[in-house]
């Protein structure tokens, strides 16, 4: 569902570059120009779920109208022409996501990044760990402005938990002064396991502690804050560590990922089951590698065009990722595809393989108005308690030889 977006603001061309933004960023913007217009709009119950709040507005030159929305809970960006360092004070002091000046083009790139991360921050885990309750109390309120999952654990050990627990906690924010294991000995804990590639770690101490922030960075430790902080403060160093992570992530996935299908491509499909693999042994599941292959993508493309072979490719990694959405799929090349599979029980598996064959065999798609027949062969290697990934490849690929040689029948599965 389309987020709202409320606009407070009488300069049209600040509104006009404030609603291009909402726009960009796919929200359902309203603009309201007065103190006026704004209580007709909340009267009716509008649920939006953001809102940008000039500070003078005709009927309301003081600030008046910011009570009035944040009475209502509105997650709200304070927008201010001018601040002294009265205004400044008081304005750190309400319950907002965060103020702007409205100086320069850098002040709307940065209102951009803070939309942008409204959007988005509900998918980041950021686990507090202290063991004092307050303390955690007014972190997560903080975090939750931005629309952080925040995760509270009252010491090292609990940490622990949650961290393996939550796949989705990207950040931990620890206070040095805990019983049995201190903050900076949770840092070297979490480090064992996670690289700063993998999870931000940011340390918090109080001023009379000396040589704290040396000592939390050195031991792996992403940044430091020193008590007391304000709002202000610890909002830069939140979103610019999450944005440095985000910006590592997406890195990682153009170098992982094909850019045609969005599928792991070979290198990182190869990687990610030998981990599986290795992972999978202490269980008693059914894994296979499963090769599938289009016989007929030469005679599309040369019939239909590179475009429409492109789509064929596109059509058949949905394919995979709605019948095999919790293994992992790859792109290998131009017309192969790949598939470690992993359920519960062989049983399971068989019916999941042949539930895809016999809806992919001789499968018509409609591409352009065009109407394209598929062709597939596919081989499966069933892996063994002890089998070596080598194996696993090789038995994959000569199933797979053995399945285009058939003529009705495209389905091997080697069991050995």
């Amino acid at each position: 569902m389309q987020k709202k977006l409320l606009i407070i603001e009488d300069n049209k061309s600040i509104s006009s570059v404030i609603k291009h933004l909402g726009d960009s960023l796919g929200y359902q913007a309203t603009i309201a120009e007065s103190f006026t217009q704004v209580k007709t709009l909340l009267a009716q119950k509008h649920d939006f779920f953001v809102a940008t709040v000039d500070i003078n507005l005709p009927d309301a030159p003081n600030g008046e109208v910011i009570p009035f929305v944040l009475e209502q809970n509105m997650p709200s960006i304070i927008m201010t022409g001018r601040m002294d360092e009265k205004t400044h004070r008081n304005v750190l002091n309400l319950p907002i996501i965060d103020y702007i000046i409205k100086e320069n083009a850098q002040t709307y790139h940065y209102l951009l990044r803070i939309l942008s991360a409204q959007l988005t921050n509900d998918q980041i885990g950021i686990l507090l760990v202290d063991h004092s309750l307050s303390s955690r109390n007014q972190l997560a309120n903080l975090l939750k402005r931005r629309n952080f999952s925040v995760y509270s654990a009252n010491n090292a050990t609990e940490a622990l938990v949650y961290i393996n627990k939550y796949p989705d906690i990207k950040m931990v924010i620890t206070e040095q002064d805990m019983p049995v294991v201190n903050g900076i000995q949770l840092v070297q804990k979490i480090r064992k396991k996670y690289s700063a590639n993998e999870l931000i770690i940011i340390g918090i101490s109080d001023a009379n502690n000396t040589f704290q922030a040396e000592r939390f960075i050195k031991n792996g430790a992403d940044d430091f804050l020193k008590r007391p902080f304000s709002s202000e403060e610890f909002y830069c160093r939140i979103m610019q560590n999450i944005e440095r992570l985000s910006y590592i992530e997406e890195i990682e996935k153009l170098a992982n990922t094909d850019y045609l299908t969005g599928l792991f491509n070979r290198r990182y499909f190869i990687e990610q089951t030998k981990v599986a693999l290795k992972k999978n042994y202490e269980k008693e599941t059914a894994q296979a590698l499963f090769f599938i292959h289009i016989d007929n993508f030469k005679t599309i493309n040369e019939k239909h065009g590179h475009k429409a072979g492109n789509a064929v490719l596109i059509e058949m990694a949905k394919s995979l990722q709605h019948h095999f959405s919790q293994d992992i799929i790859a792109h290998i090349s131009g017309s192969e595809f790949s598939v470690f599979l992993n359920k519960e029980t062989l049983q399971i598996m068989r019916s999941a393989l042949q539930n895809f064959h016999k809806d992919m065999i001789a499968k018509a798609l409609i591409i352009n108005e065009l109407v394209i027949t598929i062709k597939l062969s596919m081989g499966v290697q069933l892996a063994s308690q002890d089998i070596s990934l080598h194996l696993l490849l090789k038995g994959a690929d000569t199933a797979l030889i053995e399945a285009t040689q058939q003529q009705d029948e495209k389905l091997i599965i080697y069991t050995e």
